[in-house]
């Protein structure tokens, strides 16, 4: 069983923002906008007819009035960040995994890394949930690496497609790894 991007990420009000963690108050003021503008309700007749179309539209502008609410203000901000560093300080992973433990399968448009679980089923994250993410998954010839844009160690939580286990990807941008251990 493989996992979409929408249970193996918790989006934050960067996210929603599309703007990096360090932005700043005005970097997120401009992309504030640029989010109301696209996502207002007013526009939902302009957009379709049917109600999924509405309420996708309708519950992002609604996300990002939530985190203007929050990053626009200095104070909520930095209790938001505080917050959101301890909860992925407090996310226990049953093993430590790096990008060379993990198997490749490349189906031509996505790479998708896998690691087996003691239940059996997998723990997997593919090119474009990590790109989703802020990296990006490089394939050289026979090998591939994790371009990370801070060029800092990272880690990723990974959970199993069917148990409650979860692992950690560690992300460091001097790691490659041979495309041969495909599934």
């Amino acid at each position: 069983m493989m996992l979409s991007a929408e249970s193996m990420i918790q989006e934050t009000h960067y996210d929603i923002l599309s703007v990096r963690e360090d932005a700043s108050y005005e970097e997120i003021r401009t992309s504030y906008r640029s989010a109301i503008l696209n996502h207002h309700p007013d526009k939902l007749q302009k957009i379709s007819e049917t109600s999924d179309a509405d309420n996708e539209v309708g519950d992002r502008f609604l996300k990002a009035q939530k985190a203007w609410e929050v990053l626009g203000n200095a104070r909520s901000r930095a209790v938001y960040d505080s917050e959101l560093r301890a909860s992925r300080e407090d996310l226990l992973a049953a093993d430590d995994v790096s990008l060379e433990d993990m198997m490749i399968e490349d189906n031509g448009e996505v790479l998708e890394l896998v690691y087996q679980c003691r239940c059996a089923d997998y723990f997997s994250v593919d090119s474009l949930e990590l790109g989703k993410m802020g990296y990006t998954l490089l394939k050289d010839g026979n090998t591939i690496s994790i371009q990370n844009p801070d060029a800092l160690p990272a880690s990723i939580v990974l959970p199993c497609g069917s148990c409650s286990l979860q692992i950690r990807l560690l992300i460091n941008a001097d790691i490659k790894a041979p495309i041969d251990n495909q599934l």
